[in-house]
């Protein structure tokens, strides 16, 4: 067993033997990166890059090295397009560098400040620690002119490679640079023709370039740049190498979708830079409720501001760090299941639920200090399930509905004295009925056994819906010869996702039989119940 038994320990660990096969030191503070782009409403894809790289950060402290995460802004990338529900008046400014375009909702100085401020703003809320670099500020001071001059300076060379090793031929007849045209402010549409070593000097030409089946226009203007501190930048297909030379880094996640770039920049930084490239681990993309890849440009997008109203830092957390593979469908709706996992997996840790295979649960207990960034609590909190909570508050409503549900709490089980963490936990759930309460449950699997009995409790439901139905679970359960265990299990798991919660007679009859009833019908055919 690695370190606390999760992906993330192995992920530091074999970081770190690579590092010492490559003899780099390490007794220094170790970087690893995450790059957040700013042309569009940061997602919880974009902050997944960054959560995930500061929990390697977090196993390199925790295995005795000094490491910071730096989260590195691309305010220097040109808007493409305008963003699903954003002001029309952005037209003007498509194909300039975010950085220079005026804030359109009129709070930051700039468009690219508003959106770096916002994912800046949900690390902060998850109590993520970085250091933040500005593409702008790195090509404005400096950091990196010694690696873009050394690009520049085999252009041709590293041209001919990236079409070798993904087919793209852009570079064999422009440099790998793009500057921004000082006459239209453009950065896409300048086309960088020849480098001037001896004044480091690069000279474009602004022309019209298509881009997502899109025309847009250049000016015509001439024009050159000093890659010292002028306003330009590099293209994608050798920036990540720069970056990694310039700031040491030693570890960089990524998506899928750039494949081909981080392909490209690790023969960039080994070959043309002499830095070997980073430690990496590729991660699929989350993706929307209907399969699409959440897009900053489409608008379907969730962000941690989204989250956080409705759900609490550990259960966003928890989605990021219980696994890295595998592509993943996700939206609000996810938050109660997110929610009462999370409850679970405090459960294993402080003993209440036992495992009787070791590693898992040595792995689960892992999983929950990191969800805790390392700081677990010493003691467990008093658990009320989200989803009961969003059930009664689809029942209460009105300037008393939180004190409603908290004396209905309360005749379900005894509340502790402090009642804080509870109401907030009810705010939360508040928010959420009132906004997403309406979105069916994805369906769980149950075992074929327990159907029957189920199908016995819906038509005592519908036959008797003001008797208590305690009784009738007993019933059902007996009939069918299954352990009433089983059947409670299964009933909490549908109407609370949770394998455990308040007495479900009292419950069934606050949220009312035919309520309950809809939920359990999902799970039984028809004809098993007879007609609706």
């Amino acid at each position: 067993m690695i370190g606390r038994g999760t992906w993330i320990d192995k992920l530091a660990y074999d970081m770190i033997q690579r590092e010492k096969s490559l003899g780099r030191d390490i007794d220094k503070t170790i970087i690893v990166e995450s790059g957040l782009g700013a042309s569009g409403i940061p997602h919880v894809g974009s902050l997944g890059d960054a959560v995930r790289s500061y929990g390697v950060k977090m196993a390199l402290n925790d295995m005795g090295y000094d490491s910071e995460l730096l989260a590195y802004s691309d305010d220097l990338d040109g808007l493409r397009k305008i963003p699903d529900g954003f002001p029309k008046s952005l037209e003007d400014f498509v194909g300039q560098p975010v950085s220079l375009i005026p804030d359109p909702f009129g709070s930051y100085d700039s468009y690219a400040d508003h959106m770096s401020r916002i994912l800046l703003d949900g690390l902060d809320r998850l109590g993520i620690q970085y250091k933040s670099q500005r593409a702008f500020d790195a090509y404005k001071d400096g950091l990196l002119y010694k690696q873009i001059h050394t690009i520049l300076k085999q252009a041709d060379y590293i041209g001919q490679k990236i079409k070798d090793i993904v087919g793209q031929d852009k570079y064999v007849k422009s440099l790998p640079y793009f500057a921004v045209c000082e006459k239209c402010h453009k950065i896409y549409t300048t086309d960088s023709y020849e480098y001037d070593a001896s004044s480091y000097m690069v000279r474009y030409r602004c022309v019209d370039i298509v881009i997502g089946g899109r025309v847009i226009s250049g000016c015509g203007h001439r024009g050159m740049v000093n890659i010292r501190g002028g306003l330009g930048k590099l293209a994608w297909k050798v920036e990540f190498a720069a970056r990694w030379s310039a700031f040491d880094v030693r570890f960089e996640a990524y998506g899928k979708d750039i494949m081909d770039s981080v392909s490209v920049n690790d023969w960039i930084s080994e070959h043309i830079l002499g830095y070997a490239p980073p430690h990496h681990v590729r991660y699929e993309m989350f993706l929307d409720r209907g399969g699409k890849k959440i897009s900053k440009s489409k608008g379907n997008v969730v962000t941690a501001q989204d989250w956080l109203d409705v759900g609490t830092p550990q259960s966003l957390l928890l989605l990021m760090y219980k696994r890295i593979q595998g592509a993943r469908r996700l939206g609000l709706e996810d938050v109660p299941a997110l929610m009462n996992e999370y409850d679970e997996l405090e459960n294993t840790y402080f003993g209440v639920t036992k495992m009787d295979n070791l590693d898992k649960a040595v792995r689960l207990r892992g999983l929950y200090e990191y969800v805790n960034l390392l700081r677990p609590p010493d003691s467990i909190c008093p658990h009320v399930s989200y989803t009961l909570l969003v059930e009664l508050a689809k029942i209460y409503t009105g300037d008393s509905r939180t004190e409603q549900i908290l004396q209905k709490l309360d005749t379900y089980s005894k509340l502790p004295k402090d009642t804080s963490p509870i109401i907030h936990l009810i705010k939360l759930a508040c928010r959420f009925a009132d906004e997403y309460g309406h979105v069916e449950r994805e369906e769980i699997q149950l075992n074929a056994d327990v159907i029957p009995a189920i199908s016995t409790l819906i038509t005592s439901l519908k036959d008797s819906p003001d008797i208590d139905s305690q009784e009738m679970i007993y019933s059902a359960a007996k009939s069918h010869d299954i352990k009433p265990r089983t059947l409670f299990e299964t009933l909490y798991l549908i109407i609370l996702g949770t394998r455990r919660g308040p007495r479900l007679g009292p419950l069934i009859s606050d949220m009312g039989a035919s309520n309950v009833i809809r939920m359990l019908q999902r799970y039984v055919p028809a004809n098993r119940y007879g007609p609706q």
